[in-house]
């Protein structure tokens, strides 16, 4: 089970949660930075590649809160 793995590895809730926090902000970021050097579909597959992280941390943070129960 990848959820128990995690868990024995030292992995919480709270780390999946900043993490996907984290990536909607690196998304944000990155989505800002790369609009004003390049063209706009460019910066808008940056901004979207890095902001689809985050539902992935947070089912983990979800799975991990459920597992820590």
């Amino acid at each position: 089970m990848i959820v128990k793995k995690l868990h024995d590895a030292g992995v919480r809730s709270e780390h999946a949660y900043t993490a996907a926090t984290l990536s909607i902000g690196l998304s944000l970021a990155s989505w800002l930075a790369s609009n004003s050097r390049e063209d706009i579909e460019r910066a808008d597959r940056w901004g979207i590649f890095v902001g689809e992280w985050a539902p992935t941390f947070f089912g983990l943070g979800l799975a991990l809160a459920n597992y820590e129960r």
